[in-house]
């Protein structure tokens, strides 16, 4: 199939990226996202791996560079190899990510760098592993560490971390997170925590302006990376004292969705222009015909109603249940 013109909004933004979820099952208990775990609404009615072809197929024919394999937790999908190495083989896909609670990376690092993995982040939201457990529900920081240094001796060039800042829990804990970036060439992301439909109260207890932190690097010398055209939306901070860097993501802050890159499909085949816009568009029955020219076709006909900003500081959270459904 040709290669149709970049996908491009009516605001002039251009979208390289897609974040593919491949399930909403996650087997950890974050308290900012699943505190009770999975409930029984939970779809698992997860995209097949023929629609999952079909999918990847058109959107790197609209000039897709880079995707993101998210769930939930991709790892609870037995054949999450297969799938990362399908995206990695389709032609015009340059870059195959992957967002995880890193419970399997120890076992599997290896067999996802053979698949094509070319980049991992992973969810970490203390290093103090009391204090990790009381946040995620499971008392595995010390195997998720050892993960990340196995993806590390595997060849995954590019590892970050993920750190939802939460107030009452781990915002106390910066020094530490300083210290291991001081020794270590990752890049740890803090992450304003955001409002979803599930977390009202919580998010009033704990949410912490990511300007705030902001604020503290740019006063220590922290000097701002200029941004790839594939990036994600971190703001991202390198250090000569530093072998590693920080990364921001804040979506409160002024202008956050004018460099906007990205579309989502969740694990039921919806198409989400935006994490917090209303229920997506059901395009599974044309990934199920494997029609790629009538997918491409609504896609690029849907993205031209793509609002310039989510609404997120009016508290509208649109179709989002939980973190969990599109993978952040």
């Amino acid at each position: 199939m040709a290669l149709q013109t970049a996908l491009q909004d009516t605001f002039g933004r251009r979208f390289h990226y897609l974040r593919l979820s491949i399930t909403e099952m996650c087997n950890f208990r974050c308290n900012y996202c699943l505190p009770n775990g999975n409930d029984c609404n939970t779809l698992k009615n997860d995209l097949s791996i023929t629609e999952i072809d079909t999918l990847v197929k058109a959107f790197a024919a609209m000039g897709t560079s880079k995707i993101r394999i998210t769930g939930g937790e991709p790892a609870l999908r037995k054949d999450l190899t297969d799938i990362i190495e399908l995206c990695k083989n389709t032609p015009s896909i340059k870059k195959v990510a992957m967002t995880t609670n890193g419970y399997l990376l120890k076992r599997d690092a290896k067999a996802y760098k053979r698949a094509g993995l070319d980049a991992i982040n992973v969810s970490a939201d203390s290093l103090d592993p009391r204090m990790f457990a009381a946040i995620t529900g499971r008392q595995k920081l010390e195997d998720i560490l050892s993960g990340v240094d196995h993806a590390a001796a595997a060849g995954i060039d590019t590892i970050k971390f993920n750190t939802v800042m939460l107030k009452q829990f781990n915002y106390k804990e910066l020094g530490a997170f300083f210290d291991y970036i001081k020794h270590h060439r990752v890049t740890w992301r803090f992450i304003e925590l955001m409002q979803t439909g599930d977390n009202h109260n919580f998010f009033k207890q704990n949410h912490v302006p990511g300007n705030a932190l902001k604020d503290v690097l740019l006063e220590q010398g922290w000097q701002r990376i200029v941004r790839t055209k594939d990036a994600g939306p971190a703001q991202e901070f390198s250090h000569p004292d530093f072998m590693g860097n920080i990364g921001l993501i804040m979506p409160y802050s002024k202008d956050f969705c004018s460099s906007c890159n990205r579309l989502r499909i969740s694990s039921q085949g919806k198409l989400h222009l935006c994490l917090f816009a209303e229920e997506g568009i059901n395009i599974r029955p044309l990934l199920l015909a494997q029609d790629i020219e009538k997918t491409c076709d609504v896609i690029v006909n849907h993205l031209q109603s793509k609002t310039i900003s989510h609404k997120l500081t009016n508290g509208f959270t649109g179709a989002t249940r939980q973190l969990a459904m599109l993978g952040g």
